[in-house]
């Protein structure tokens, strides 16, 4: 481990306790900003400790759903509640003998506070739907960007909690305010991220150099390692520039840019300039969208406001339809239409995500776009009616339906086995599915990865009980904590071809032969009742950007290696795997879901038998 892992000054105050802490078994909570680096910080805390060869896993509490939030960290029984086919180690479980980071503490709510205060207490947990106690032996680490003390004055967080938690306390400061750092962590990200990519690190200019060391940073590390990952995806020059870095508004961190720009705004208020804030506002958003070629996301981001502020900024200007707010002076004709993705999930609905915004800019209707971080949590969205319309593979539609979710099937892009698949490291000992029995496997629980390990599972003549499944979010890349955290995960594109293109980790086995993966799109129910001329528009989207992804797939990936942060090569060969035209359901579609359902009701991985074709929806055939 060096500095750069922490990633702090070692002959700093802060790093000397860090090394204070991290052989003890202390809970510690760290504080600090997004994107200070609390996991890093974490990881180098349990990887200097005497856990070090045990699991390490974080997991973000912010991002539970209130459902199943007490089941994820505790586990439950078979037969608990509804869906629970199978008993379930939940995550102090899974941690046991390692390191747990519970990231962003502070969003828990108050009935899980509750019951997290009783494990970290007694180092025992229950199980939903258990009457025995299981000891659990987990070095707990908190984390949160939130304050909790005033948390505790408004009573939304438990004091006896926040004691408990705060034996030792660790603020990580903003990456602002340790500029010095900063050389040294660009040269380890560029280091990392060129390896990843087989290349030889680019130099950085002494120009480029003092940009980095000039902008405020407020994404922090976080912004920092995204914004040299990118530019090496972009640019294969051997020397950075300012240009390649694409910062925005770095000018304004330089104290000569902000003095000018300051100097701007006072001469124009001595001489009275009428409706300065109106000009410069509508000059910044103007200046934003042309940047960003008119995409609203991108250019809110830029300004580093919400889309709906950028929004009503556009409305001012007459750029598009005002939205009115309050029931009694909605205009009855304004649509929100909800869309849920998956980030590392279906590139065609992340691609035409522009092309929407634009279509309906002028239009009363607006995009709400949620990110998942799989189809199974997408799915609990589309049930919970977070969201209207979204993309998934066909396993999570599946399980959704045995849980009671009404849902409509709206179209389906063709299987490609061969972008799912099980991966151990390059050099590991498991060179055949028999070789499984008793390793750690890692899996999003209810994926199509899930299915497809079920599969293997039986294909190796292997029972669930024969292996230690690990449920967790996918997660790339690996780190050397989740290399002792399990022996094989479980991985689709585009993180799979990301994954092989990287050397670190070879396929064990794919989907060929075993599996169908479609890809669906759904919606709710009411929405398709309500909103069909809208759902059409939508999917007619989908269909045009779908056949220009098969016409020009080194364009798009291009295109979406800015957006997801992954090796264009690796976009390439997942957008070659799998053709992206979206077709109407049809009777064999149907008849292939129908199987799925069977398979798992006869497994009992199902509470009850399943008729697909009561959930789709036959569009109109106008």
């Amino acid at each position: 481990m060096n500095a750069v892992d922490t990633p702090f000054d070692p002959h700093s105050l802060l790093q000397q306790q860090l090394a204070q802490l991290a052989p003890t078994e202390a809970t510690v909570l760290l504080t600090g900003e997004t994107g200070t680096g609390k996991e890093r910080t974490a990881r180098w805390l349990h990887n200097n400790s005497a856990r070090r060869n045990g699991p390490f896993l974080a997991i973000n509490c912010g991002a539970l759903s209130e459902s199943l939030a007490e089941a994820e960290l505790f586990g439950h029984e078979k037969g608990a509640f509804t869906g629970a086919n199978q008993a379930h180690a939940g995550w102090f479980e899974a941690a046991n003998g390692g390191t747990l980071l519970l990231d962003e503490i502070g969003e828990l709510s108050a009935a899980l506070q509750v019951k997290l205060l009783r494990v970290l207490q007694e180092r025992e947990v229950t199980r939903i739907g258990a009457r025995l106690t299981r000891p659990v032996n987990v070095r707990v680490i908190a984390a949160t960007h939130r304050d909790l003390v005033q948390a505790m004055r408004e009573k939304r967080f438990r004091e006896d909690l926040w004691y408990r938690l705060n034996v030792a306390s660790i603020t990580l400061p903003p990456l602002r305010a340790r500029p010095e750092a900063i050389p040294t962590l660009a040269q380890h990200f560029l280091a990392h991220y060129a390896g990843t990519l087989q290349r030889k690190p680019p130099a950085l200019s002494a120009a480029a150099l003092t940009a980095l060391c000039r902008y405020r940073w407020p994404g922090n590390i976080r912004e920092l390692e995204n914004t040299l990952h990118r530019t090496l995806l972009l640019h294969t020059g051997d020397q950075i520039e300012v240009e390649h870095l694409n910062l925005p508004s770095a000018q304004l961190s330089s104290p000569a840019a902000s003095r000018d720009l300051a100097d701007c705004v006072r001469q124009h208020l001595v001489a009275g300039t009428p409706e300065l804030w109106a000009q410069l506002t509508q000059l910044m958003v103007n200046e934003a969208m042309a940047h960003s070629e008119g995409n609203q996301i991108k250019a809110a981001e830029r300004l580093g406001i919400s889309r709906y502020t950028l929004r009503t900024q556009l409305a001012h200007q007459g750029k598009i339809r005002a939205r009115r707010n309050g029931a009694q002076h909605r205009v009855s004709h304004e649509q929100v239409i909800r869309i849920g993705y998956q980030k590392y999930g279906n590139l065609g609905m992340l691609k035409a995500q522009q092309q929407l915004e634009q279509q309906w800019a002028t239009e009363p209707v607006t995009l709400q776009w949620s990110e998942y971080p799989a189809g199974p949590q997408l799915l609990l969205a589309l049930q919970n009616n977070e969201i209207d319309f979204g993309t998934t593979g066909d396993v999570p539609p599946v399980l959704a339906q045995a849980s009671g979710t009404d849902l409509c099937y709206i179209g389906w892009e063709p299987a490609a086995p061969k972008s799912v698949a099980m991966m151990v490291p390059m050099h590991s000992a498991i060179q055949t599915l028999a070789d499984l029995r008793g390793k750690r496997i890692a899996v999003n629980k209810g994926s199509n990865v899930h299915n497809l390990l079920l599969q293997l599972l039986d294909e190796a003549g292997l029972h669930a009980q024969d292996v230690r499944i690990v449920y967790t979010p996918p997660r790339f890349p690996l780190t050397p904590s989740d290399y002792t955290a399990a022996d094989a995960w479980m991985l689709w594109d585009p993180l799979l071809s990301a994954a092989e293109q990287e050397g670190q980790l070879r396929v064990l086995a794919d989907g060929t032969h075993r599996v169908d993966n479609y890809q669906f799109y759904l919606a709710r129910r009411r929405f398709v009742e309500q909103s069909p001329a809208l759902l059409k528009q939508i999917l007619q989207q989908l269909q045009h950007t779908g056949e220009q992804i098969d016409v020009s797939q080194q364009a798009a990936a291009h295109c979406l290696a800015e957006e997801l942060m992954l090796p264009e090569p690796a976009l390439r060969q997942a957008l070659a795997r799998r053709h992206h035209q979206v077709f109407p359901m049809n009777t064999q579609i149907v008849r292939s879901q129908q199987a799925i359902a069977d398979r798992f009701y006869a497994r009992g991985l199902i509470p009850k038998t399943i008729q697909i074709c009561d959930a789709v929806w036959w569009p109109d055939p106008e």
